[in-house]
């Protein structure tokens, strides 16, 4: 029971400081298009085809290269991941970011947990617990709070802005459904390799025609190095290496962390700012958190019935 629990510590700690890199991204989108006016489209395929450049010459130089190799029966699985959970998501982030800002867009992301459970429960039947439960209404009590929809407050989201950033939450949340059918066999940085590769191709075709902003000043590609390396590469490869100690849905709800990091970050740097209204939201987000990974002893286990349920 105590090495179980260590595990499951070093997992959500892997993911808490995945979503520290992850709350960077939205900066260096917004520094990176209004630099240089490049498209999301376009922003999104750079990334993608960036981060899995990077990937191929680090494995390729540290003698990584036996783990280029995947079975055939895998492919399905990466290139679906590629595509919706990189390539797709990306794009809609990008969009997201730019039409909501920083935190809002976070924060409405924070819905990802909601459609990992269901979906983990559907695919994998991972049990839906009543901690999950609770951290779930609580994730969403939040999001509605910061997202404007109880009309406590003035600022008006479109019904446009609020469906892109819940398409994005839906395909984030599929990041840990496919990396969770995929992590058992193969290293983190060949499931990302693999997933960013076809998550550029996948786009590949949307930049047919489509005008680069070229050349581009040091300190753009400066913010394009700095997603690449710490939003992209860091946040992915420690999330990925977390799945391997936590449940699809348990990762998923501890990534919701990543609101209260963006806040601060977006606050910092962007000088968004949160009212009382949205930073209860944030609270009750990360509140969801807390309850998911508080040790409860003695009380591991529920019995329903003829069942005996354990605590996530």
């Amino acid at each position: 029971m105590g090495e179980q629990a260590g595990s499951k510590g070093i997992g959500l700690l892997l993911v808490v400081l995945a979503t520290a890199c992850w709350s960077t991204s939205g900066l260096f989108i917004s520094l990176i298009v209004s630099g240089s006016g490049i498209s999301p489209w376009g922003l999104a395929f750079w990334r993608d085809l960036g981060t899995f450049t990077c990937l191929l010459v680090g494995m390729l130089l540290l003698g990584s290269r036996e783990r280029l190799r995947v079975k055939r029966r895998d492919l399905p699985w990466l290139a679906a991941m590629g595509a919706i959970s990189i390539g797709m998501f990306h794009v809609m982030w990008n969009m997201a970011v730019l039409i909501n800002g920083v935190s809002v867009a976070t924060v409405i992301q924070a819905n990802a947990p909601i459609f990992v459970t269901i979906m983990a429960w559907l695919l994998w039947r991972e049990q839906v617990t009543q901690r999950k439960i609770i951290a779930i209404v609580l994730a969403f009590v939040g999001t509605v709070l910061i997202a404007r929809l109880d009309g406590l407050g003035a600022t008006q989201i479109s019904l446009f802005g609020l469906s892109i950033t819940l398409a994005a939450a839906f395909a984030y949340g599929g990041f840990s459904l496919f990396g969770k059918k995929l992590v058992g066999n193969y290293s983190s940085w060949t499931i990302l390799l693999y997933a960013f590769g076809f998550g550029a191709l996948i786009l590949l075709p949307f930049q047919i025609r489509v005008p680069i902003p070229w050349p581009l000043s040091p300190q753009v590609l400066g913010w394009y190095a700095a997603l690449i390396l710490l939003s992209t590469i860091s946040g992915f490869g420690l999330y990925t290496t977390g799945l391997r100690y936590l449940q699809a849905s348990v990762a998923a709800i501890a990534a919701s962390t990543e609101v209260a990091f963006a806040a601060m970050v977006a606050y910092i740097a962007l000088g968004e700012r949160l009212d009382a209204w949205q930073i209860l939201g944030g609270i009750l987000v990360v509140g969801g958190v807390i309850l998911l990974s508080w040790p409860r002893a003695g009380l591991q286990g529920v019995v329903v019935g003829k069942r005996r349920l354990r605590d996530a």
